[in-house]
């Protein structure tokens, strides 16, 4: 089981999303608790070392440290701006 932790960023990410999304999105994110690579996890292109998953509209960027076993979200962003 993995742990998750939040950067700042991603924490703010979360309190502007209405509470509809933020409820589908932290479901996705205890999942990754448990598997860390969920099928339809992608590698982002533009940064290095991210992984993201899909939420609805919104993207789940993230970081998996499998020697500390954590599980670390750098940010929540809607699609058509999670990559910038």
């Amino acid at each position: 089981m993995y742990s998750i932790e939040f950067e700042r960023q991603a924490i703010k990410d979360l309190k502007r999303l209405a509470p509809r999304q933020m409820h589908q999105i932290q479901e996705k994110i205890d999942d990754l608790a448990q598997d860390p690579r969920p099928h339809g996890c992608e590698r982002v292109k533009t940064i290095p070392g991210y992984l993201r998953i899909r939420s609805g509209e919104y993207r789940i960027l993230y970081e998996v440290n499998d020697e500390e076993e954590l599980v670390i979200i750098n940010r929540v962003r809607h699609r058509r701006e999670a990559y910038r």
